[in-house]
């Protein structure tokens, strides 16, 4: 007889890049309260120690590797430790990314380059690396954290609005690629979160403006019909609905996190 009290996960395997801050150690976290080992991986030792701890003191395994996921060397060795390490993988996260922003006049190209880097390159490097496996075993789940800028364009933030576009890209492409072998491929694209990534938006918006950061804020939160900013713990939500074997119907599809703002 089977377990009816088992959380939705148990004996699920994942892996969480950019985990040591903001969205992606809230999808560690909510991974593993939903039953989940996780792997985790970010550039901050002392991030994925910390995180490590918490995940353990759940039950779960944790296993926790730095790497710059920009850096393909480093996304091999990453993967083949944690797939050693969990024992396999059933869960991918493509979480990783920054954000930037200038007017596209005169625009810096190294800003262009890393966000592509960042965003986009690091999804494909990390996907590629773990696919052999999803694939031999005929199953998996992958999502990739995008952005409200997968659907929308905005003001100054051009190289990010791209590589976020191909995120949204590449997940449909890889969603198709994917249905013979039952592996799900999603993307969320959440507006402004509560994270330190959109601590530093709010910081560079008081430099270069002038307002306060309370008036930064206000103005990020009223990109939301909500007047708010997402939490983290709703994009992580819809990831662990994501992961679950009763959701294998959904692939290819972006699943907007912004309080309304884009409705498509």
């Amino acid at each position: 007889m089977s377990n009816t009290n088992a959380l939705p996960l148990t004996g699920k395997r994942a892996v969480v890049t950019g985990a040591g801050k903001g969205i992606g150690r809230g999808i560690a976290l909510a991974l593993a309260q939903a039953g989940a080992d996780v792997g985790v991986t970010a550039r901050t030792a002392s991030d994925l120690d910390a995180l490590t701890l918490e995940i353990q003191a759940m039950g779960r395994r944790a296993i926790a590797v730095t790497c710059d996921v920009t850096d393909v060397d480093q996304v091999q060795h990453m993967a083949t430790t944690l797939l050693a390490g969990l024992g396999g993988l059933d869960i991918l996260v493509n979480n990783a990314g920054n954000a930037g922003s200038h007017k596209l006049l005169n625009h810096p190209d190294e800003l262009w380059h890393r966000m592509l880097a960042v965003n986009l390159t690091s999804v494909y490097y990390v996907s590629k690396a773990f696919l052999p496996t999803l694939i031999e075993q005929r199953s998996g789940r992958i999502v990739n954290i995008a952005s409200i800028a997968s659907r929308v364009g905005g003001n100054y933030i051009a190289a990010y609005t791209a590589s976020k576009h191909g995120v949204l890209g590449l997940t449909r492409a890889l969603a198709v690629e994917m249905q013979p072998y039952n592996i799900t491929v999603n993307a969320i694209c959440p507006g402004y979160v509560d994270t330190p990534m959109t601590d530093t938006s709010v910081s560079n918006m008081t430099a270069r403006t002038g307002m306060s950061e309370e008036k930064a804020r206000e103005y990020l939160a009223k990109t939301s019909p909500q007047n708010r900013l997402i939490a983290p713990e709703e994009v992580a939500a819809a990831v662990v609905f994501l992961a679950m074997d009763i959701n294998k119907g959904i692939t290819g599809q972006a699943l907007n996190i912004d309080g309304g703002g884009t409705m498509s």
